[in-house]
């Protein structure tokens, strides 16, 4: 049977928080309650690159529209004298609102939201000091109402629309910084592409090249020292010169011809329009790259009787087009992308948005093996 001190016992075994540590959840900012508003503050860099810029015009018919309607919904319902002084009065407001909440959008700070607030109630009170300078004190006073409700509804509508594009900004930034990480994933990713089975039966031929004085040695040890010093750094650049990318291409199928011999042969083409393009031309890093490897892993290596990798680049109505087509065993059935195709399209989406396009289909004129190719604007 329990006691009935265990209660009170179990209540005292629990150590008691800190008074300042209980006390921390309910203490108040006053800075924040007295300079209300958003503390971040955003760069004109980082509001052109969120992209969201515009200010929408049917933000002023809206609330204009609705302005004119109240007014003249509860036209009959004001006093007869004053009746069209609040309803120019409410345009009026309406449209010094709808100024400054384009100055707040374009750059939603604290310090403008309390400077416009400040500016608004100053004007209101000169208004009001002016009217009744000039004899107009009882109107003055019959209008107070509305003024005090016309002025607490522009400020709040002035808070909600900071705070709101403050939010909108900050998202959309976050958003764009995760992106940024995928896509540095992704390069991270391409890298590791290189793959360690490629360097390791390259360096294992190497050696046994070497112990047996083969005479291929020589050149393959050539073509590999090209290849690393162009591809290891190559990552940490978000666009690479499409001459460079070409010189890594034919730098791996040097090295690749070497290893399988006659069961390799390869070519790369560029027509007399790409010519006039290629130097100005750059892609995001390892896409010509990844499609050659994937053409030599899925199509040439699996195949006993080898084939040929054809690399062509042809240029037309201001699109740039990169094909590799390898004569080996075709696609499989049910064939879908792979890590390397799957980061390279991304990588493209990011770069070029809808302009650029990645395929991966049978090879043409019923010859055998894939093609793949990759499209994107030469500009």
């Amino acid at each position: 049977m329990t006691s009935p001190s265990a209660p009170a016992e179990a209540a005292a075994a629990v150590p008691a928080k800190p008074a300042a540590e209980a006390g921390a959840g309910v203490r108040f900012d006053w800075a924040y309650w007295l300079f209300p508003g958003p503390r971040r503050r955003f760069s004109e860099a980082e509001i052109a690159r969120s992209g969201l810029k515009g200010w929408s015009s049917g933000i002023d018919c809206y609330v204009m529209s609705n302005v004119l309607v109240l007014g003249l919904v509860f036209y009959t319902m004001l006093p007869r004298h004053l009746a069209h002084v609040i309803l120019i009065g409410g345009l009026a407001m309406a449209s010094l609102g709808l100024g400054v909440g384009r100055w707040l959008w374009r750059q939603p700070t604290r310090t403008r939201f309390n400077g416009a607030t400040l500016a608004l109630s100053i004007l209101m009170v000169l208004i009001t000091l002016v009217m009744v300078k000039l004899g107009y004190r009882d109107e003055a006073r019959d209008l107070l109402p509305f003024a005090a409700g016309g002025m607490t509804l522009t400020v709040s509508s002035w808070w909600f629309l900071t705070l709101y594009r403050t939010q909108q900004l900050g998202a959309r930034l976050a958003e764009l910084d995760a992106q940024d990480e995928r896509i540095a994933m992704a390069q991270r990713l391409a890298t590791a592409q290189i793959q360690p089975h490629f360097l390791f039966n390259t360096l294992a031929s190497l050696q046994h090249w070497v112990d047996t004085r083969d005479d291929r040695a020589g050149p393959m040890l050539r073509s590999l020292t090209r290849y690393l010093r162009a591809t290891l750094p190559m990552f940490e650049q978000d666009r690479l010169p499409l001459e460079q990318e070409l010189q890594i291409v034919r730098s791996y199928l040097d090295i690749m011809q070497a290893r399988l011999g006659q069961r390799l042969s390869w070519s790369l083409d560029a027509d007399a329009a790409a010519g006039a393009v290629i130097a100005g031309a750059s892609l995001p890093p390892g896409t010509l790259l990844t499609l050659a490897e994937n053409a030599i892993t899925h199509g040439i290596e699996p195949s006993l009787r080898g084939g040929h990798i054809a690399v062509r680049v042809k240029a037309a109505d201001g699109r740039l087009r990169l094909e590799v087509q390898d004569g080996g065993q075709g696609l499989t059935p049910g064939a879908c992308d792979g890590l390397g195709l799957a980061n390279t399209r991304e990588r493209l989406q990011a770069q070029f948005g809808a302009e650029a396009r990645l395929g991966l289909e049978p090879a043409p004129d019923q010859a055998p093996g894939c093609l793949a190719w990759v499209e994107l604007p030469t500009a």
